[in-house]
């Protein structure tokens, strides 16, 4: 038997997963349509688009949100809490999206990091607003959250580690295809040609960032282990 509440819940992620999943596909397709229209090579701007950070997100976003779906009809009793793999994917998910739309509405609303390339309004506000409010929702109020060691923060942090890595050693060796300036980076703070202080300006915005991204990864977890439940191990009583 599943409460209301879990299964209206449930019915919330499975509705964002498909929202954020079409904004991406839709903003995927604007990229590809105006590849053609220009004659840009078509695997550099789809390499490109999912170099974004907000793209990464907002696909882990649906995708583990779609899995927690899946996870509550398959096997999600009423006594269950997310297996620890889920559990560990939605805190990571979560952290990213918070980010995302932090870094988003501080930094860069106002500043074209499109690359050419058309953006939809209503996957702009789908992708930056509305898909980071439903997971911090979800974080909050979200059913059957499991309380998760504080060593998985340091899993969660692995994704934008592996990014930023990828995206500075990328960077030098990708032409933009819109203007054939000969690099590419999908955010003018980790561009070195565009900070007054090159690469020194880059590593200080990371640097920042990447305190963002710990503190926010810690807050998950810690509202998580404050919400959740923990498994024990049963452990049969002694006879008097």
């Amino acid at each position: 038997m599943r409460t209301p509440w879990a299964i209206a819940w449930t019915a919330v992620r499975a509705a964002t997963a498909v929202y954020i999943g079409a904004a991406v596909i839709t903003q995927l397709s604007r990229s590809i349509a105006s590849a053609q229209e220009h004659g840009w090579d078509i695997t550099t701007v789809v390499t490109n688009f999912f170099s974004y950070f907000t793209i990464l997100s907002n696909v882990v976003a649906a995708i583990v949100l779609a899995w927690a779906v899946v996870w509550f009809w398959m096997r999600g009793g009423t006594d269950a809490s997310e297996p620890p793999a889920l559990a560990t994917a939605l805190a990571s998910a979560t952290t990213y999206m918070i980010i995302t739309g932090i870094v988003y509405n501080t930094l860069l609303r106002d500043l074209d990091v499109t690359s050419g390339t058309e953006v939809s309004p209503w996957t702009n506000v789908a992708m930056h607003v509305i898909g980071p409010i439903i997971l911090a929702a979800d974080l909050l109020v979200g059913p059957k959250r499991r309380a998760l060691p504080w060593s998985s923060v340091w899993l969660v942090l692995a994704v934008p580690i592996v990014w930023v890595v990828y995206t500075m050693i990328r960077g030098p060796l990708i032409v933009t295809p819109a203007t054939g300036t000969p690099y590419w980076y999908p955010y003018p703070f980790l561009n070195p040609h565009l900070q007054p202080d090159g690469y020194v300006g880059v590593l200080g915005w990371v640097l920042i960032i990447s305190a963002m991204f710990v503190a926010v990864g810690f807050l998950v977890v810690w509202i998580g282990r404050r919400r959740g439940t923990v498994a024990r191990p049963v452990t049969p009583e002694l006879d008097a």
